[in-house]
């Protein structure tokens, strides 16, 4: 077996993995990123975001040739045409492709092979405050449910101490359960 082969785990390249760690560990300033996302309202409920750069390693990073396309919307029932998932879906989706990647670099850090990671999330929501018809209920969801199943060649116990050990590690996870400042800045004209 090459040592390629050997050091790539769940598709992950543990090598590098470690690699990352390490030079992180031995210089803190490489951990400070940026990521960026611009967005344009098209019409109604349709809005389409672009991302492509990002700050990382203390540089511009320039590795993404295309931008990367994201168009939001809302269903009919909520005023509009299905042009893609509402933002509330995409939190959802950040949130699950988020644990799932901790999911499977934490497993590939353990040399643990995984056969299947799947998982269901559910956000529960009244709608009543978000459109501004009752203040009681606060606009967001009111709680979020995340169903993982996870298979592997480890025992039950092993696969669920990788599960736990990556929510503690998802970033997207962290922002959901312990929020994050949002600065807003408006300019009209």
């Amino acid at each position: 077996m090459s040592t390629t082969a050997e050091t790539v785990r769940n598709g992950v390249d543990t090598e590098q993995l470690f690699g990352t760690l390490d030079a992180i560990k031995s210089d803190p300033s490489l951990a400070k990123f940026q990521f960026r996302a611009r967005n344009r309202w098209i019409d109604g409920a349709h809005n389409r975001t672009t991302i492509q750069g990002f700050y990382a390693a203390n540089q511009e990073d320039t590795s993404r040739s295309a931008e990367f396309v994201v168009d939001a919307g809302e269903p009919a029932i909520l005023l509009g045409t299905d042009t893609g998932p509402n933002p509330a879906e995409s939190l959802l989706h950040a949130l699950a492709a988020c644990l799932t990647t901790s999911i499977v670099y934490v497993a590939a850090a353990r040399k643990l092979e995984l056969t299947s990671v799947e998982s269901t999330l559910t956000g529960d929501m009244d709608v009543r405050g978000a459109l501004g018809v009752d203040d009681e209920p606060r606009n967001g969801f009111e709680r979020i449910g995340v169903s993982f199943r996870v298979t592997g060649n480890a025992p039950e116990e092993k696969l669920r101490e990788v599960v736990d050990r990556a929510r503690k590690r998802s970033a997207v996870y962290d922002m959901v359960t312990n929020g994050v400042p949002v600065a807003l800045e408006v300019t009209t004209g």
